[in-house]
């Protein structure tokens, strides 16, 4: 094996011990709410049997049967692994017979649809706007933008949502308050359904480009200081290298810590995106998620957490390799692993 490899290998352990640390306490914490969350189901099945005590006996032993509540905790833990590596995550109950990887099929498209052009799209501008401000640096176009930008920056997601909703909804009524699309449309590849789609998407794809912005532009101009101050660039100016030369140089070099930070803000996003979905009741993941835990669903609570956590831990680790194709330097130091 050689020494690209032996990394790539240890890494792959990495990611693999992560996962199911990850998927461990994803099961214990729900169980440690001081709740059954079948109890909901069962004053269902009342309301529908009550006239048949009977049957709503054998039908709460059938659910508990069903989902293994009368089984230890450790069986139930033991059972929840092995039917992870099949690729099945349960039947919610909240919403049964509904399973897990339908729910996570209705709601991972908008999600990803709404946070990935979000954030490559607060990636170019304020990583653009954060560099032009580090080299104009001491202007007036610095100070307002590094101003606006640390303020949008520590604006919570919820915040911004709650801003767009009053300004753009209850002040003006230009765009609709909730959802992904009108109620009386059915979904289909026409015109009228995508315009109204993106009437909809809007206000929650803005509440996070907003807040992005302002975080990539301040870290942006950080860096592009700390390269224009580096003794190589100083070296370069004293030999007539052109100023514009210079700023592309320390610009390039600057968007390496960029492009993993992108990963890791990736996380952070999909948290904002989370909240923003629970604000605007836009059917993405968040918006399920916040209804299982409401309902303390154990199944789509976990298998919803296991695919956010998974989907990061792979995006960080796919970056690792891009940052190093990107820099020679981190290429020469996987050699010598």
């Amino acid at each position: 094996m050689n020494k690209i490899a032996k990394y790539l290998f240890l890494k792959v352990l990495f990611l693999i011990a992560s996962i199911f640390v990850s998927a461990t306490i994803i099961f214990i914490l729900p169980r440690l709410v001081p709740s059954n969350p079948l109890i909901i189901k069962v004053m269902t099945i009342q309301r529908r049997l009550e006239s048949n005590p009977e049957a709503v006996e054998a039908a709460l032993k059938s659910l508990y049967e069903y989902f293994e509540f009368n089984k230890p905790l450790h069986e139930q833990y033991i059972s929840f692994l092995a039917k992870v590596f099949r690729g099945d995550l349960g039947t919610s109950i909240s919403m049964f017979p509904l399973k897990t990887t339908e729910i996570i099929g209705r709601a991972l498209p908008w999600t990803l649809a709404l946070l990935f052009p979000a954030t490559l799209l607060a990636w170019f501008i304020g990583n653009t706007l954060g560099a032009v401000a580090g080299y104009r640096r001491g202007s007036i176009f610095e100070k307002i933008s590094m101003v606006i930008s640390l303020i949008l920056s520590q604006a919570p997601y919820y915040w911004i949502a709650m801003l767009l909703i009053y300004l753009f909804v209850i002040k003006y009524s230009i765009f609709p308050l909730a959802g992904a699309y009108s109620e009386t449309l059915i979904p289909s590849l026409t015109p009228k359904f995508i315009l109204d789609v993106l009437w909809h998407y809007t206000l929650p794809f803005l509440s996070l480009l907003i807040t992005g912005i302002g975080w990539w532009a301040i870290s942006m101009r950080a860096l592009i200081i700390y390269e224009l101050e580096s003794d190589y660039i100083r070296f370069s100016r004293s030999l007539g290298v052109k100023t514009r030369k210079l700023f592309m140089y320390a610009f390039r070099n600057s968007m390496l810590p960029q492009v993993t930070n992108l990963a890791i803000n990736l996380g952070y996003n999909f948290a904002g995106a989370l909240l923003t979905e629970v604000v605007f009741s836009y059917p993405g993941v968040g918006w399920y998620l916040y209804s299982a835990i409401s309902s303390l669903d154990y199944p789509v609570i976990q298998g919803l957490f296991l695919i956010v956590i998974i989907a990061l831990f792979l995006a960080v680790f796919i970056v690792d390799f891009i940052y190093a194709l990107l820099d020679p330097r981190i290429r020469l130091g996987y050699s010598e692993v």
